[in-house]
């Protein structure tokens, strides 16, 4: 869980989501309370900027395990989809799936998913990758 968080790239679960979500909330409430208070002035706002990185970058990952592209986040109510839709089984044109169900790296007749060949099987029916 949090596996490289601020990238862009990949799938995550809707626990971590949930977190990333949980915790951009507890910023936005100190920052809150830090701007109530005059000595800090207004630029503690920018504070906001790290974690809403982190907050978006998190979405597309979820958006991508729902077999989606990141800019669905940007739909009205689709975060709340987000969060209750099962992902995609099994990999998808983003990843693996990040529970690893259906995560088999041979489909039925010997594809590797993950190098894009096909494979070879040997006398106990194991797949081997072609060169």
């Amino acid at each position: 869980m949090f596996k490289d968080p601020f990238s862009f790239y990949g799938r995550i679960r809707r626990t971590e989501l949930a977190l990333t979500q949980i915790f951009y909330i507890i910023i936005n409430f100190f920052v809150i309370i830090l701007q109530e208070n005059k000595t800090f002035g207004s630029w503690i706002e920018i504070t906001l900027l790290l974690p809403l990185y982190l907050l978006i970058s998190q979405g597309a990952k979820r958006c991508h395990d729902l077999g989606k592209s990141g800019w669905w986040q940007l739909i009205p109510f689709y975060a709340i989809f987000m969060f209750f839709a099962a992902g995609d089984y099994g990999p998808n044109e983003y990843g693996d799936n990040p529970k690893g169900e259906g995560n088999d790296n041979f489909d039925a007749f010997g594809y590797d998913f993950k190098s894009g060949k096909m494979a070879e099987a040997n006398a106990n029916n194991i797949p081997q990758e072609l060169d």
